[in-house]
């Protein structure tokens, strides 16, 4: 299998050793999501959860342990996770949630992750895939600005929920350099 992150590097321009890898996560990952949450800034948890955060390891204990849901992590060949990204089932759907640490961001590790989430809930046979934002939030925009999927949009209380059809996400055209 292609490492699909064979070519990132984060956005000092430092080259990784051999790259960042895609890899599954669970309960036993506990503290290393705890660690890449705690090297976030609050304005990027404030992205990813709308709202402030106490100690990580009381939200992600639960969160990794959620019956039915795929949680993928990027790796640093040190050990170190540098994002993680989320399917939370749902009726039938799955909500998609992602958070790139700091230092990592603008390096194509959030659209790479997404895609590889969007493909397993395809597989999962989940019909929607669906995101709650914050309007305006740049970084999200970002990332769906390089898939061609198309991307639905619902504005409600000040949140935005972005969805996607995973049929479509199945009929995508996937660089090679992504898979």
């Amino acid at each position: 299998m292609v490492n699909p992150f064979a070519r990132t590097r984060p956005r000092s321009g430092r080259p990784a050793r051999h790259g960042p890898r895609l890899v599954e996560l669970g309960p036993q990952d506990l503290e290393l999501a705890v660690a890449m949450h705690l090297r976030c800034s609050p304005g990027t948890l404030w992205s990813r959860y709308h709202r402030a955060m106490g100690d990580p390891r009381s939200y992600l204990r639960t969160l990794l342990a959620r019956p039915g849901a795929v949680h993928l992590g990027v790796q640093q060949p040190a050990g170190d996770l540098v994002a993680v990204g989320h399917l939370m089932p749902d009726r039938g759907n799955a909500e998609a949630a992602l958070l790139v640490e700091d230092a990592w961001q603008n390096s194509g590790l959030g659209s790479r992750l997404l895609r590889h989430l969007g493909h397993r809930a395809v597989g999962a046979g989940w019909k929607e895939v669906y995101g709650l934002v914050l309007p305006g939030d740049a970084k999200i925009s970002a990332i769906l600005s390089h898939t061609s999927v198309p991307v639905h949009t619902v504005y409600e209380e000040g949140v935005t929920t972005l969805w996607a059809k995973t049929a479509d996400i199945e009929a995508e055209d996937v660089p090679a350099d992504v898979w």
